[in-house]
């Protein structure tokens, strides 16, 4: 996590307490007023009427991240009762939870080039789980990713596992092996 100053844009960690079938939840309310918004998204099958039917929905259903000026979210949050700020423990009265920009990039562009990225929380990610330490080199934008190979019995394919550190951690696909160099 990172604490800068608190009159640019940042990406601040939130909580929506709407429940979680409502019409509007929060990622779409502040997406349609302009916000940029990232919500891990799982699609999971649902019934609707008797009908079963493919939906996307939030891996963890009161997490979000917005990425805004803190003034311009903090007149947000104040006008709506179902969103709050996620606030870091141990640390000064009410100081925001924020993820470095960074950070936050490399976690948007390694989930959006995986069709089916597998989400985890911190409590699921265990270390009998990591394989090797590598970088990906290819043309394109997972170029450059350093991290540790997700290892899967069986599996042909290979994923990196992709942090952000104390919230979440994703398992994005790699190409063919060719692109993965050895680090570590």
């Amino acid at each position: 996590m990172d604490e800068t100053c608190v009159s640019e844009h940042q990406w601040f960690v939130m909580r929506d307490l709407k429940r979680p079938n409502a019409k509007l939840p929060a990622y779409k309310e502040l997406a349609e007023a302009g916000f940029r918004v990232f919500t891990p998204l799982i699609t999971k099958v649902v019934e609707y009427a008797g009908k079963r039917k493919r939906v996307e929905v939030p891996f963890v259903q009161d997490l979000l991240f917005v990425f805004s000026e803190k003034e311009t979210l903090d007149k947000v949050v104040a006008r709506t009762d179902t969103l709050q700020y996620r606030f870091v423990k141990g640390a000064a009265y009410c100081s925001p939870m924020v993820v470095s920009v960074r950070d936050m990039e490399r976690f948007i562009a390694a989930v959006s080039l995986t069709k089916t990225p597998q989400f985890y929380s911190p409590d699921e990610i265990s270390p009998n789980m990591f394989g090797a330490t590598v970088r990906v080199i290819c043309e394109g934008p997972l170029n450059g990713f350093e991290g540790v190979l997700l290892k899967v019995k069986g599996s042909g394919k290979k994923k990196l596992i992709v942090k952000l550190p104390g919230l979440l951690a994703a398992a994005v696909e790699v190409g063919r092996t060719d692109y993965v160099e050895l680090i570590g």
